[in-house]
């Protein structure tokens, strides 16, 4: 009688250890849609994870959104094709790229979101980031061809980007690590460009099959991997900083145009509606989840503070003959929030 009390009474402390961790594996989910409207498309979405205000680039404007309350802050405008955002909270800055025409850098007040001046830079000014290890801001021209770079101080006025360094192909996005090396899409060569900010040259470049036409990437600095979205084949690479050895290769979906990382998992955001969630079991990396979210959404931004995922889109019209991507219908853009919950 004393054994079977002994298990009696031990087996719901057993069930509840047992059911805890399974309860507590993290799922995400769509959780809201906040609909802002107005003009343009968009590209790239950045988070600044103190404010939790999140910038999305429209074309000709830049919005900038509360995170926590889905309620515009700001808009800036004076972009003819603007693509991506960079922040320097340090000295209150903020810089756009500006592909349009020659291409500009536009530098703008963070509290204000006052435009302080824009740099003449390259055509096709597109993925900017800020490197806090070097103090640089960083930013490509995909039809230049080149990195460019210039301290984040400078004159909004009368300032100077530094001389572009040649990258021997076509660049998309980039990520850069705390040793002073840029990592950079080569889209049209499938590779990736690893560059020494020091030195200013291009000290490899390393093949991204078999994955093929690099457009997304986001560095794990603790583990030295790089996460790359890749469009043709469509597959997230997961590549060592150390040698560009590929360390695994997965399916997402059609037309990923970002990959993030939030603690040990990487996403990738995809055009046909499509958040794939990629982890780490047994020492490998596989997929752990499909996020169903709305067409067209293939631009993401994370705040890792909260642990939320921003996605931008738009309700759109029907694919017409000889289009690559379907038209936004008018004044119908929206921000998508993806979060965890319990499983």
């Amino acid at each position: 009688m004393r054994i079977m009390r002994t298990v009696v009474l031990t087996l719901p402390a057993f069930l509840l250890a047992v059911a805890l961790p399974i309860l507590a594996q993290p799922k995400w989910d769509v959780t809201k849609t906040v609909h802002l409207g107005g003009d343009g498309g968009w590209d790239y979405v950045t988070v600044d994870r103190d404010t939790h205000r999140v910038f999305v680039t429209r074309s000709t404007h830049t919005m900038v959104i509360d995170g926590t309350t889905g309620k515009l802050l700001g808009d800036i405008p004076g972009q003819t094709r603007s693509h991506g955002t960079a922040i320097v909270p340090a000295l209150n800055r903020g810089f756009i790229t500006d592909g349009g025409g020659s291409g500009a850098i536009l530098i703008f007040d963070l509290k204000t979101y006052a435009v302080l001046g824009k740099l003449a830079t390259m055509p096709d000014s597109d993925g900017i980031i800020y490197d806090r290890a070097t103090d640089l801001v960083l930013a490509v021209s995909g039809d230049g061809g080149k990195l460019m770079t210039f301290k984040p101080d400078i004159d909004p006025v009368n300032g100077k980007i530094d001389p572009p360094i040649d990258l021997g192909g076509s660049p998309e996005f980039l990520a850069a690590d705390r040793d002073g090396k840029a990592y950079i899409n080569l889209e049209d060569k499938d590779l990736v460009a690893v560059v020494d900010l020091k030195t200013r040259k291009v000290i490899a470049r390393w093949p991204v099959a078999p994955g093929g036409h690099p457009v997304g990437m986001a560095l794990d600095g603790r583990n030295h991997l790089l996460f790359i979205g890749c469009r043709n084949p469509q597959k997230m690479i997961v590549m060592s900083t150390e040698d560009g050895k590929i360390v695994a290769d997965l399916p997402i979906g059609a037309g990923v145009d970002a990959t993030k990382i939030d603690g040990a998992q990487a996403f990738a955001s995809c055009g046909d509606g499509t958040l794939t969630v990629v982890g780490q079991k047994d020492g490998k990396y596989e997929v752990e989840q499909v996020v169903k979210t709305p067409n067209g959404a293939r631009t993401m931004g994370v705040d890792s503070s909260t642990h939320t995922i921003y996605l931008a889109t738009a309700e759109l019209e029907p694919l017409a003959p000889g289009q690559r991507r379907p038209q936004p219908k008018p004044d119908t853009f929206m921000i998508v929030e993806v979060g965890q919950g319990p499983q």
